[in-house]
This record gives structure tokens, C-alpha cells and sequence, in this order.
């Protein structure tokens, strides 16, 4: 088993997330976005019924 990364360590410490974004901030007007990561690209939307959904 690797290592966890130090952002890792710390969230699990604290168990609190690091940063607090409301869904309004990220998604605007619009029902979706794009989130990339180490070059992968993942689709986060908003259902019909108020999920979110992750996709890659």
C-alpha cells in the first residue's frame, strides 16, 4: 500500500475538507463542468433530482 500524499494525511487528521466551495460557485447558470487532473478530464453534473454525478 503506497503512501497517502500529505494533503491526504491532513484532511484525515482534521477529518474536515480543506476548502468549502458551494455548488453555485462552480456551476454557475450551467448544469455541468469539467474538472481536469493530471491530464484527465472528468464531467461533474447536476441530475434532475439535486446529485451530483461524476464521470470520467
Amino acid at each position: 500500500m503506497a503512501d497517502p500524499e500529505p494533503d491526504e494525511v491532513e484532511e484525515t487528521l482534521s477529518n474536515q475538507p480543506q476548502k468549502v466551495l458551494r455548488a453555485e460557485e462552480l456551476f454557475g447558470e450551467s448544469r455541468e463542468i469539467w474538472i481536469e487532473l493530471d491530464g484527465v478530464r472528468y464531467r461533474l453534473r447536476i441530475t434532475r433530482r439535486g446529485k451530483l454525478i461524476l464521470q470520467k
